[in-house]
């Protein structure tokens, strides 16, 4: 998995690739969005556009994230989902938790 991480008008862009799976992209995704916290970024959009694969670690991360934002007074939305990716979370039910877009000006407009 690979994972870019942009700024656009004020808001910290985390835009992942490939798989999000156990041992490998959970592990980045948490570290980047940690570090990105730790930075003091309160506005973070996470662009799923390029994510092929998320299995329960992935997604046991995506709530991770989501958890550990709201602790710290951060907001995390989700862009660009792929229909797995959207039809997983509806499923699932996190569909009713995390905010989500059509793409990533619509997420960064939401703020």
């Amino acid at each position: 998995m690979k994972v870019d991480v942009v700024e656009k008008k004020g808001v910290t862009v985390l835009g992942l690739g490939g798989k999000i799976t156990l041992g490998s992209g959970d592990v980045k995704l948490k570290e980047k969005l940690v570090a990105e916290l730790s930075k003091g970024k309160k506005k973070i959009v996470v662009d799923l556009g390029e994510v092929s694969y998320i299995d329960s670690a992935g997604l046991g991360e995506l709530v991770a994230a989501y958890t550990s934002a709201k602790k710290q007074g951060a907001t995390v939305k989700l862009a660009n989902l792929t229909k797995k990716v959207n039809d997983l979370l509806d499923i699932t039910r996190l569909s009713t938790v995390f905010e989500t877009y059509n793409s990533v000006d619509e997420a960064i407009k939401s703020f």
